[in-house]
C-alpha cells in the first residue's frame, strides 16, 4: 500500500502578529515534500483552492518546484478542480510537471469542495455537474490520443489538434477524487479510473459501500476490478505519544473545521467530538506511530485500499511540528504498515488508468 500526504497550504485568514503569509507557507511546503521524500513516502498531494486561507491556487507550480527538492515520491494534485478549469492546459501542466520530475506526476480531478472558482472563471453553478463530466471526458481524450477531435455543450469544439507536451510516463495517471457521493463512486468505476475516497467526518466504516459500488460499476463496464486502484483520503496528525498528537492538533483543526462550519451552517465542533473521532471508529488518525500505524492497518482491511493519504496541516499549524510529524510517519509509520499489510493480499502496485 502506498502512503502519503495532501495539503491545501494553510494560511491565517488575517494578517497581524505571528499570521503565516502565502510566502511562508509555501517555502515551508517545499520542505515538507522534500522531507517527504527522504523518509520514504510515496505520494504527495497539493489541493487547489482560490481562498484567503489557501495558498495553493496553482499546485502544479508548487508541486514543480518541489520536483527539484526531490528523487521518487510522487506529486499529485489534491484535486484539481477541473470543472472551472481547462482540460487542455491541465494536461500541459501536468505533462510538464511529468518532464520535469522524471514521471511523479499525477491528477486527482474533483469537483471541488468549494465553489470560489466558478463565479472567479465565469463558469455558471447551475452547470455543475455537466461541466465536469464533460471536461473530464476531454480530459481523457487528450490523454489517450495526441491529436484530438472532440465536441461538448460547455466548451469550444477541438478539430484534429495536437496537445503538448506529451507526458514522461506513457499514461499519466488520472484519478477521481470523491467526497462520499455515489454516482461519483460509479462514474469513476464505468470509467475504469482510480478512485480517491475523502473521509473527513463519521465513521469510515460506513463509506465501504461506496468502494463496492466502484467496483461493480466497473465489472459492468468491463474493467477489471482488481486492477483499479483505490485511496482513502483523511485527516490525521502524528506525535512522539498520543497526548500529544491531540493537542497539537486540535486546535488549528477545529478552528478549520468550525470556520468552514459557519459557511455552511454546521454546528461547532468540540474537544469532546474530537476525541470521540479519534478513537478506533472515528474518522481521524490522531496519535502516536504505534497507533496511528494500528489504525491504517485495521482501516485498509476493512477497504483493501492500495493508497492512504493523510493530511496532517491543517490550518496554521507549527512548521517545526509538521516535520517531525513526516519525519515520525516516514520513519515509524510506514514500516509497520507496510510489514502488516504485505500480509494481506498484494493490492495494485501502482494506478494504470
Amino acid at each position: 500500500m502506498e502512503l502519503g500526504l495532501y495539503t491545501f497550504a494553510d494560511v491565517s485568514p488575517q494578517p497581524g502578529p505571528g499570521a503565516i503569509g502565502p510566502h511562508e507557507r509555501l517555502r515551508n511546503l517545499i520542505e515538507e515534500i522534500e522531507l517527504a521524500d527522504q523518509v520514504g513516502l510515496d505520494v504527495f498531494g497539493l489541493g487547489e483552492h482560490h481562498r484567503p486561507d489557501y495558498a495553493a491556487s496553482a499546485p502544479v507550480v508548487a508541486l514543480a518546484a518541489a520536483a527539484e527538492h526531490s528523487k521518487r515520491i510522487k506529486l499529485t494534485s489534491a484535486v484539481t478542480v477541473l470543472s472551472s478549469d481547462d482540460p487542455v492546459r491541465v494536461f500541459q501542466q501536468f505533462a510538464t510537471l511529468d518532464l520535469l520530475s522524471g514521471g511523479r506526476a499525477e491528477i486527482m480531478a474533483g469537483r471541488g469542495s468549494f465553489i470560489e472558482s466558478f463565479p472567479l472563471f465565469g463558469y455558471n453553478l447551475e452547470d455543475y455537474d455537466e461541466l465536469f463530466a464533460e471536461k473530464l471526458d476531454l480530459l481523457l481524450a487528450i490523454r489517450d490520443q495526441v491529436k484530438v477531435t472532440w465536441s461538448g455543450n460547455l466548451r469550444a469544439a477541438i478539430n484534429d489538434r495536437g496537445v503538448y507536451p506529451r507526458p514522461f510516463q506513457d499514461r499519466l495517471p488520472i484519478w477521481i477524487a470523491i467526497g462520499g457521493t455515489p454516482q461519483s463512486a460509479a462514474r469513476a468505476g464505468a470509467l475504469g479510473l482510480p478512485l480517491a475516497l475523502a473521509i473527513i467526518g463519521g465513521e469510515p466504516a460506513r463509506f465501504a459501500p461506496l468502494f463496492d459500488l466502484y467496483r461493480e460499476a466497473a465489472k459492468r463496464a468491463g474493467s477489471d476490478p482488481a486492477g483499479l486502484a483505490t485511496s482513502i483520503n483523511v485527516h490525521g496528525f502524528i506525535a512522539d505519544t498520543t497526548e500529544q498528537a491531540a493537542d497539537d492538533f486540535y486546535g488549528p483543526q477545529a478552528e478549520v473545521m468550525n470556520r468552514i462550519g459557519r459557511e455552511r451552517g454546521w454546528g461547532p465542533t468540540s474537544r469532546a467530538h474530537f476525541d470521540q473521532s479519534r478513537g478506533p471508529n472515528g474518522a481521524l488518525f490522531v496519535g502516536s506511530p504505534e497507533q496511528v500505524a494500528e489504525k491504517i492497518v485495521a482501516q485498509h482491511k476493512i477497504f483493501n485500499n492500495d493508497r492512504f493519504l493523510l493530511q496532517m496541516a491543517i490550518g496554521t499549524m507549527p512548521h517545526a511540528k509538521i516535520m517531525k510529524a513526516i519525519e515520525l510517519y516516514g520513519t515509524r509509520v510506514a514500516p509497520i504498515v507496510r510489514k502488516e499489510t504485505a500480509k494481506s493480499a498484494p493490492a495494485v502496485a501502482a494506478p494504470v488508468a
